[in-house]
């Protein structure tokens, strides 16, 4: 390691530095540098004005067009944004207006030192706007009428949440909004949480994934309900307080760690199939039977770190809680034809503690989940606060015949739509093609 001598050597003799080299300007190079940099400048102007806010209206006319709540809200986001790209564009024009006055390399280089930083606030902004106009475009098109319905649906059951509760909370907004995406499975993306998309920024309203293959299925929407109340759990305040109370019953029940670890980890996934089944009925666990029906390597595989419930259980899981509600015959249908398909699932690599406590622990994670009172719910059960009963079953089933009917199915909630489409569906009222052109029909006309 380098150190300094003890004493410095003695001398009176100053020592001059050379004087510093004037910046030198390339002969000849003016012709294309001034034009280049009045180009940067036109550039960095124009790209701020490009990414400017949307307007409603450029997204189409009709009832499927994005509501004016969320345009606000984006473009909230996005003039946030650019008030930091406008200063960034204040430092390109200064350094422009000095290079242009005097082009010396070290001028010409805070020029593009100071471009380049704009240009990736440029690149960042642009990809936000991207995200949003792809979503919003895709309601001018021929699939606006099912993001529409499927919006419907979801504000439904969020009014059938809110309107339900012990207590008043402040009202979300803007709702969830729901677009079409090629993949597997749907997904959603919560309100608040932050986006890769958006660069890390947060994503203003609950935004609901739903394959291509969904929307022309529409009995398969069931997950719709599901997606919705990933949102509801995060809106109502029940993030925390779901997972500890059910690890705390699990393991006063003597479950033992192990066992209480894995249904904590499962408490998100589970509570979305739980509230699903309350907002809208039985009919929902064909939906979730038509998702995890696969190969029985993939039913009885176990993930030690997936958020799911073993698929092999899941199903059984919605059937306890049919069982709760009431539906003891739908429950024991459902069960039935479940371990015709999967019998044996000791085949697969579920943990010997998970199935032989399932019995216990899923009655009582299902009681904790659904049957006891929440602070964040006004001291309300959420099977209090969301109700389905066996009268509203018989709504769906008469609306059933009028979907297949082409008649008016009344004034059934948007989220039992689904459930009526279902059994039109499963009792061959009508042609798929039929029973899917009058379900969306009724949505958009409302």
């Amino acid at each position: 390691m380098a150190t300094l001598p003890e004493t410095l050597p003695e001398t009176t003799m100053r020592v001059e530095r050379p004087p510093r080299p004037r910046p030198k300007v390339v002969a000849g190079a003016a012709p294309v540098l001034l034009p280049w940099l009045r180009a940067q400048s036109i550039n960095v102007t124009r790209h701020a004005a490009a990414l400017r806010p949307f307007k409603r209206e450029e997204f189409g006319i009709g009832a499927a067009m994005p509501s004016e709540g969320h345009i606000q809200v984006v473009n909230e986001l996005i003039t946030k944004l650019r008030r930091g790209l406008l200063k960034m564009s204040e430092n390109v024009h200064r350094s422009i207006a000095k290079a242009s006055a005097t082009p010396s390399s070290p001028r010409l280089q805070r020029v593009v030192s100071h471009k380049d930083k704009a240009h990736r606030w440029v690149q960042g902004i642009e990809k936000i706007w991207d995200f949003y106009f792809e979503l919003f475009g895709q309601r001018s098109g021929k699939y606006g009428d099912w993001l529409l319905s499927c919006d419907r649906i979801a504000m439904d059951c969020y009014q059938a949440a809110y309107t339900g509760l012990g207590v008043a909370r402040s009202v979300p907004a803007p709702p969830p909004f729901c677009y079409m995406k090629t993949g597997f499975a749907p997904a959603t993306i919560r309100r608040g949480i932050r986006m890769r998309r958006l660069g890390k920024q947060l994503n203003p309203f609950p935004l609901v994934q739903l394959p291509y293959h969904r929307l022309v299925n529409p009995w398969t929407l069931g997950a719709v309900m599901h997606e919705v109340s990933h949102n509801l759990q995060s809106d109502l305040g029940l993030n925390k307080d779901v997972p500890r109370k059910v690890g705390l019953r699990l393991l006063e029940a003597d479950m033992g760690r192990f066992v209480s670890s894995v249904w904590v980890r499962w408490n998100r996934e589970m509570f979305a199939d739980m509230s699903a089944l309350l907002l809208g009925g039985p009919e929902v666990v064909g939906s979730l039977m038509d998702v995890i029906g696969r190969a029985p390597g993939a039913v009885f595989g176990f993930n030690p770190r997936g958020p799911h419930p073993t698929p092999y259980l899941r199903l059984l899981i919605s059937a306890e809680m049919l069982r709760r509600m009431g539906f003891e015959k739908e429950a024991e249908q459902y069960s039935r034809a479940w371990t015709r398909i999967y019998p044996n699932p000791r085949a697969g690599s579920i943990p010997r503690k998970v199935l032989a406590t399932f019995p216990k622990a899923c009655a009582l994670a299902v009681d904790t989940m659904c049957y006891r009172p929440f602070q964040s719910l006004g001291n309300k059960a959420l099977s209090q606060v969301i109700r389905f009963e066996k009268k509203d079953k018989a709504m769906i089933e008469e609306s059933a015949q009028r979907m297949a009917a082409g008649v008016d199915p009344g004034i059934i909630p948007e989220r039992f739509l689904i459930g009526a489409a279902r059994v039109a569906l499963d009792r061959r009222m009508a042609r798929p093609g039929v029973i899917t052109e009058n379900f969306y029909k009724e949505l958009v006309r409302r």
